[in-house]
């Protein structure tokens, strides 16, 4: 296809496609989707060869959200049976993330329900990763607390961390409809004062909540302006007792699309396979890693996810590697831009790479897999008429695999061992 073609020469440039390409991958049928994950395998190659990344979450505080976000078993209202605690301790918080780090993750994101921080919370977690860190040379700490006042991106950086996730989960159109109690503009606010205190930023989305193509592109190319380092992709998980429940609206073959578009309009970035993995890629999840370069091991905030050794089979037996602790994960010309920009106290929103992956054109929060059932505040048509979402891109309510969404009932918060 010339469409696929011209996407990986693009991608090997670092240049960014238009919108109408990635709506074009969005709306391409299933017997070229084999094409499309092999063209995005070759620009995924081209940056990250063919190592995956395994990143682990704690959950540093579970439940009780004054937040509405609709995606989330922990938000305000939310009738889900999920286990509820209040903060870990910084040894707590260090036990559980060494499960995580034995099983080959090399980046700790630590999680908390909630708005945001109070600068009270932000000294704990701040213990917490000097705790980690202490325990585990060489480990990369994610903090993902919501929304960030002034100085405490800062505090955070000093403290240790290397990264800060806050989603911006949909578009800036629709983003009203799945959340009231705080803005679109609050998420880029907070993706912004973490790139300037010098954090690396991870920033991603939620796909499967009843979006049309264009918000998912639209969305992406926000990440790509906002030059998020990480984008991690969550394919909602519908809890039972959030307001989402009902919604089955992915398959394997449009999860796969949807990947390859984040892939392509931000081809050097770490594209993460978050929340969802299990219950809508299944069988396919080996081929996604030929798209994405970085998955959570085992489980996730509220949801459980696959067996650790599964993933680590699953990875080998596809032909790939754990990416190991002592290599660095982003390409280097992004790598000396994010050290340059922690040097010197400020990001510069990686001016030098010209943002996401791009020579020119474009540059390319709530918590970390927010649509596996944890964080907080945190379809396909055809591209000459993306607003059309035909048949084909939903499930339907009796596809729909409840079965596969199971609450986590062990690891932190409990007495039982963890997943990893």
């Amino acid at each position: 296809m010339d469409l696929l073609n011209t996407l990986v020469e693009k991608g090997l440039r670092r240049e960014s496609p238009t919108r109408e390409e990635a709506l074009a991958v969005l709306a391409t049928s299933d017997d070229e989707l084999l094409d499309v994950v092999a063209a995005a395998g070759k620009v995924r190659r081209q940056w990250f060869g063919r190592r995956v990344k395994l990143n682990y979450l704690v959950n540093l505080k579970s439940g009780l959200c004054p937040e509405d976000c609709s995606y989330c078993s922990q938000r305000l209202g939310s009738k889900a049976d999920i286990l509820k605690y209040t903060w870990l301790k910084p040894d707590e918080a260090s036990e559980a993330a060494a499960a995580g780090i034995a099983g080959g993750a090399k980046r700790v994101c630590l999680v908390a329900s909630g708005r945001g921080p109070t600068d009270r919370d932000v000294d704990r977690v701040g213990r917490t990763i000097e705790a980690i860190k202490e325990q585990n040379e060489g480990v990369e700490v994610c903090a993902c607390l919501g929304l960030l006042s002034d100085g405490q991106a800062e505090r955070l950086k000093t403290a240790g961390a290397d990264a800060y996730n806050h989603n911006l989960n949909t578009s800036a159109g629709t983003y009203g409809e799945i959340t009231t109690t705080h803005t679109y503009a609050d998420r880029v606010d907070t993706v912004q004062k973490a790139h300037a205190a010098g954090l690396s930023a991870c920033s991603g989305l939620i796909a499967g909540m009843g979006e049309t193509d264009e918000d998912l592109v639209d969305v992406v190319f926000a990440l790509r302006e906002l030059d998020s380092d990480s984008v991690p992709v969550n394919f909602l998980i519908p809890f039972e007792g959030t307001p989402l429940a009902k919604e089955w609206n992915l398959s394997p073959q449009r999860c796969l699309r949807i990947l390859a578009m984040v892939r392509f309009v931000c081809p050097d970035v770490e594209v993460r396979i978050a929340g969802g993995r299990e219950v809508h890629l299944r069988s396919m999840q080996p081929l996604a890693l030929n798209i994405a370069n970085s998955i959570f091991l085992g489980d996730y905030l509220t949801s459980e996810g696959q067996a650790g050794k599964a993933d680590l089979d699953m990875i080998a037996d596809a032909g790939f590697e754990v990416e190991g602790a002592g290599t660095t994960t982003l390409p280097a010309h992004r790598a000396d831009a994010l050290a340059a920009a922690g040097a010197g106290g400020g990001c510069g929103s990686h001016a030098a790479s010209g943002g996401c992956g791009s020579e020119a054109a474009a540059g390319c929060g709530s918590h970390a897999d927010a649509a596996a059932g944890g964080g907080c505040g945190p379809c396909g048509g055809h591209a000459e008429a993306p607003a059309e979402a035909p048949a084909a891109v939903a499930t339907g309510a009796s596809d729909a695999r409840t079965d596969l969404v199971a609450v986590r009932r062990r690891g932190a918060g409990t007495d039982l061992a963890p997943n990893a």
